[in-house]
């Protein structure tokens, strides 16, 4: 049963304490690496039937998989996976950057060109619960910026084959190959390269615990996103809530992992009680509730407090991955807000909107890293390069300033090659 703390009557290292995982992989996930540097395609298929149970003829998806998936595929579904992402389109077309130039000093002109990465990496959970919904969030921002190889990587099931509605997603969000690989295995691939395997600049997505040592372990070889901890929901509720949708929000995250955080933050103990006897009726019925319920009963929580104020300053602090306001006059405290990766407003706003639907990315900060870094956006998808011009009259103008400073860094080196350019440099 999930557990009720009260503000106040025990340490604030308790109400703000987070369970994360302990893992001992990094060096399995070393060991792969070195393999697959060293062996290509043959420690691949060697890791896929150790891992996932077989080898495929194919590590790459071919033109008559694609066609099969996407022919397997409902057309209702296919039609809820485009509207999906015209939503996801919308909402990051207005993140696009554009260069600029400036030009307001006579002979000079400073300025940023922002550059799509090029070659790009789509790290895809597969197994149990294939994500579809994260092949539109993670290549379609990639694709408005401009990137101009999208490579998704996603191991197959137990057929040998990739869901068909993932296919579905890659094929709607513009992905450009796609290979029957997980875990570290995968990371590596797309890290260094193999035969089949184009190298990448950048990898994106999620993963368990070994792809996320791995995207640790390449990072400075190639760029990466973020290393995603286990899910988490944080939601503020007060006294109009109604329980049951409540701890269905809480369930919603909790069902993800036996790690998942699910916290509830409230100034009701009637809603407290309420969501607490809740969460054991609708766990009952719940599909993933062996997961579901460890998650509860090992990191989840029920926190009083005061009031409303006092919630969201427990939710700042903890910098939740998902931070819903279930309350009245949900705007009026938005601006209070410092630290979440997505806030859903209201008591009709699901996170689960922000999943699969909405258009803001569900791609976020997890393990209270929303303190100082962002949804994925467009952003990551680019890198920005700037330049510098002056005439020699502009670097005549400035140029005793230049030296100076210079001077006061003890690098008269840098002073002089200002310097041998002007009529002092001469001198």
């Amino acid at each position: 049963m999930i557990r009720i703390l009260k503000q106040g009557e025990i340490p604030d290292a308790e109400i703000l304490a987070r369970t994360l995982p302990q893992t001992a992989v990094a060096d399995t996930v070393a060991e792969i690496l070195a393999a697959v540097r060293a062996e290509g395609d043959a420690a691949l298929r060697r890791f896929c039937a150790q891992f996932d149970g077989g080898a495929p003829e194919s590590l790459r998806v071919t033109e008559a998989e694609m066609e099969e998936g996407l022919a397997a595929v409902e057309p209702e579904l296919r039609d809820v996976l485009e509207r999906a992402a015209e939503n996801i389109r919308a909402f990051h077309r207005r993140q696009v950057r554009n260069s600029f130039l400036v030009n307001e000093t006579p002979g000079v002109l400073v300025g940023q060109k922002v550059l799509p990465i090029e070659r790009v990496g789509l790290c895809v959970p597969g197994g149990a619960a294939p994500l579809a919904s994260t092949v539109l969030m993670d290549a379609i921002p990639a694709k408005l910026a401009g990137c101009r190889m999208l490579v998704m990587v996603t191991p197959a099931g137990a057929d040998g084959k990739i869901s068909p509605a993932v296919l579905t997603a890659a094929h709607i969000a513009g992905v450009d190959q796609i290979f029957k690989l997980g875990g570290a295995q995968a990371i590596a691939a797309l890290a260094y390269g193999t035969e089949s395997v184009p190298r990448v600049d950048k990898i994106v997505g999620p993963g368990g615990a070994f792809v996320s040592e791995a995207k640790r372990q390449v990072y400075g070889q190639v760029s990466i996103d973020m290393i995603a901890g286990p899910s988490e929901i944080l939601v503020v509720a007060d006294a109009g809530s109604d329980a049951r949708c409540v701890a269905a929000d809480l369930l919603s995250q909790a069902e993800h992992d036996r790690m998942a955080s699910a916290v509830l933050v409230t100034d009701s103990p009637a809603l407290a009680k309420a969501v607490q006897r809740e969460i054991e009726t609708q766990l009952a019925a719940l599909p993933r509730q062996d997961i579901a319920r460890e998650s509860i009963e090992k990191n989840g929580k029920i926190i009083l407090t005061a009031d409303i104020p006092a919630a969201i300053q427990i939710a700042n602090a903890l910098a939740p991955e998902h931070l819903e306001l279930c309350v009245d006059a949900p705007f009026d405290y938005l601006d209070a807000v410092k630290n979440a990766g997505s806030v859903f407003l209201g008591r009709s706003c699901p996170e689960a909107l922000g999943d699969y639907f909405a258009g803001v990315n569900h791609t976020l900060p997890t393990s209270g890293t929303a303190r100082f870094s962002s949804p994925l956006s467009v952003d990551d998808f680019v890198h920005k390069m700037q330049f510098t011009y002056y005439t020699e009259d502009a670097l005549r103008a400035v140029s005793a300033d230049v030296a100076a400073f210079a001077r006061a860094e003890k690098l008269d080196g840098h002073a002089r090659s200002v310097l041998v350019r002007t009529e002092e440099g001469t001198r």
